[in-house]
């Protein structure tokens, strides 16, 4: 009888300190959200997240990269929309480059607990990607954006080599020019119907030497959404140049508390 209860106060004390531990871990934002769901760019794929994904998932994150369609802003945000629901609770949702309006319009679904923006559009209510940036200089990648048929836009090789990931080694470069997806134009003059980033907590990559969108705007947006920032000195792909610090950041927003 005394074992008994001497075994019964053992556990609720155990209990206790659990609870315990656990009150101090969300007071202290250590509780992580698990779900990363990475969302690509135009003329990119999945596997512009190749070297970040095993650096997420080695930190016990669950990651899961959308396959974007690229044939418009609603099939996009369709395709991550589809993503995310099939998540098994909270996701922090992650966007490169024109990515960034994906999860600015998808990210309003409620599974969504944070937005990480890397070198991304982060356009506003009625702001499309075409517009978001009209007050900044063009940036030089885009004169290697070419059409092909049925409205669609590819980048020469000259522009992944010399203003998309000019970071990158030649094989890199190579692979990223072969793999892209064939973008359709209409995704650029799309608006956005609601910016999740109003409702949100953001984080935001910027790349200082980003030749596909102006840095001045990714400042720009960081702030308009009120996002903690990160300044890398990259081209706009700093997930494959920079994936340790990239990596390192998002998981840092999984980790956050909310505000």
């Amino acid at each position: 009888m005394r074992f008994r209860s001497a075994w019964k106060r053992a556990f609720i004390a155990t209990v206790g300190v659990c609870c315990m531990a656990q009150g101090i871990a969300l007071a202290a934002g250590q509780v992580s959200v698990r779900n990363i769901v990475l969302v690509h760019g135009a003329w990119a794929d999945g596997s512009s997240w190749a070297k970040v994904i095993p650096l997420l998932e080695k930190r016990g994150l669950h990651v899961v990269a959308v396959q974007n369609p690229l044939s418009s802003l609603a099939d996009d945000v369709a395709a991550t929309k589809r993503v995310v629901d099939a998540q098994d609770g909270p996701v922090v949702l992650v966007g490169h480059s024109y990515g960034g309006a994906v999860i600015t319009e998808a990210g309003n679904n409620p599974k969504v607990s944070r937005l990480v923006y890397v070198a991304a559009f982060g356009p506003d209510t009625g702001e499309s990607v075409a517009t978001t940036a009209k007050n900044f200089a063009p940036a030089p990648g885009g004169k290697e954006v070419k059409p092909i048929e049925d409205g669609y836009l590819v980048m020469s090789s000259k522009g992944v080599a010399e203003n998309f990931a000019q970071d990158l080694s030649s094989s890199e470069k190579q692979v990223l020019a072969a793999t892209q997806g064939p973008t359709s134009g209409s995704v650029f003059g799309a608006p956005m119907t609601d910016a999740a980033w109003h409702h949100k907590p953001s984080w935001y990559v910027v790349s200082e030497n980003d030749r596909m969108i102006n840095p001045d705007y990714e400042r720009f947006a960081a702030k308009r959404m009120g996002a903690k920032t990160l300044a890398l000195p990259t081209s706009h792909v700093p997930m494959l140049s920079k994936p340790e610090e990239v990596a390192e950041f998002i998981a840092t927003a999984a980790a956050a508390s909310e505000r």
